[in-house]
């Protein structure tokens, strides 16, 4: 992604729950070329090579009713120690990176995409807002992000505080971001807002490029 005609790399922060696939699928539709690390992970963990690590350090108890792995009993694991956790992350961030940086090139070369959009859960824990020209946040308040996860993976107020506890404050993510996209009501009211935020980085972005 380096050249005069570079597209600007927009990263997305929040909450969990708070509706960052939304508006990366929003984002997409509006021509971005979107990088999905959930996806990406979720694909890692399939990997052959991957998976024969897994069952050594863990068991068959990892394995779900079709002999896959079953990311909720990892999950599990890893968020209930630590230690397992940089365990896994250290086999499974590489994989992820390197897919990040095949994609990238090709969302680059591809005309017709305007903008590369990163979506990771922990864009600012791992640095990577530093390879973003401008960061998103989803704002989201906690009893409508609860409710969703509660909703889509049957969480409970203590699932979601487990998983809160292993990233930035949500007051620190909001001070890291450029622009602010609210969340609380429709799917189309979160378009209108998307829509208004990726015109003016577009809009900065080409005004950039004329100037230089």
């Amino acid at each position: 992604m380096v050249g005069e005609l570079r597209k600007p790399v927009i990263g997305l922060i929040g909450g969990i729950g708070s509706g960052k696939s939304l508006v990366a699928s929003q984002l997409q539709d509006l021509d971005c070329g979107v990088i999905d690390a959930d996806q990406l992970a979720r694909a890692a963990l399939d990997e052959r090579g991957v998976k024969a690590k897994l069952l050594k350090w863990w068991g068959l108890k990892i394995l779900d009713c079709h002999g896959g792995i079953d990311r909720s009993v990892v999950a599990g694991i890893v968020f209930a120690d630590p230690g397992k956790r940089q365990r896994l992350e250290g086999i499974i961030h590489p994989l992820v990176h390197h897919q990040r940086m095949i994609l990238g090139r090709q969302y680059a070369n591809n005309p017709q995409v305007v903008a590369v959009v990163e979506d990771c859960p922990l864009l600012l824990e791992v640095g990577l807002d530093k390879q973003c020209d401008t960061v998103i946040f989803i704002d989201t308040p906690r009893p409508i992000r609860l409710a969703r996860l509660a909703a889509s993976r049957g969480w409970s107020e203590q699932d979601l505080a487990q998983r809160e506890k292993h990233q930035i404050p949500l007051d620190k993510k909001i001070k890291s971001a450029d622009y602010i996209v609210v969340n609380n009501a429709t799917k189309a009211e979160c378009l209108a807002h998307v829509r208004g935020v990726l015109s003016q980085i577009l809009r900065l972005g080409n005004e950039s490029h004329v100037g230089n």
